[in-house]
């Protein structure tokens, strides 16, 4: 199968497609369906996904700069670095699988639910978000510098071990232990000497 810049795939489904390199920026998605394919180093910038699901996708590097992705799943995908800068996705659900860098920065998010997910550095930069919801998941790093979190619920998130721009969790729910383990964070953001 060969993905083509500004393609329009309607029900399209593909199984265990090696799909490497290809360039498939600003296509259309919709209702399409991805399982056990490799995506090493595609591009998807700019593409339009829509009622879109993957299922075990594999990727060491890939393009979703400016991706719209609304009422799609994910589900557990074994990615690398995916570049989502500038993206908006609504109504997404990322379920189980490992992300070992997740570039959301200033994206759009609405609704977006991460399930069972382990994400190593989630970079949530200047996102404008609503609802935005982890259960049971571990990501080790995450940067919320000078985001707008309505509504999120970060109560899920475990193994924390980096929080950039704490600022940026205003709007935000977290739990009492989290609250704990980011005192020292808290309280250097505002310029607290503890002792």
């Amino acid at each position: 199968m060969r993905l083509e810049p500004g393609g329009d795939y309607d029900g399209l489904t593909l199984r265990g497609e090696r799909l490497e390199g290809q360039v498939a920026d600003e296509a259309r998605f919709l209702d399409c369906t991805f399982e056990d394919c490799v995506l090493d180093d595609a591009d998807l910038s700019h593409a339009r996904l829509v009622d879109t699901t993957w299922t075990g996708v594999r990727a060491a590097t890939l393009g979703l700069a400016g991706a719209a992705w609304q009422d799609g799943a994910l589900t557990d995908c074994r990615l690398g670095a995916v570049q989502a800068y500038g993206a908006r996705w609504t109504r997404v659900v990322v379920t189980g699988g490992k992300v070992d860098y997740l570039n959301l920065r200033d994206s759009t998010l609405e609704e977006l639910r991460f399930v069972g997910a382990v994400i190593d550095e989630l970079d949530l930069a200047r996102v404008r978000a609503r609802h935005v919801v982890f259960e049971d998941c571990r990501v080790r790093r995450l940067d919320v510098t000078g985001a707008t979190l309505t509504g999120a619920d970060l109560r899920g998130i475990r193994d924390l071990q980096r929080l950039d721009g704490v600022a940026g969790l205003a709007g935000a729910t977290i739990s009492t232990e989290q609250l704990v383990e980011l005192a020292p964070a808290l309280a250097a953001h505002v310029g607290l000497t503890v002792g």
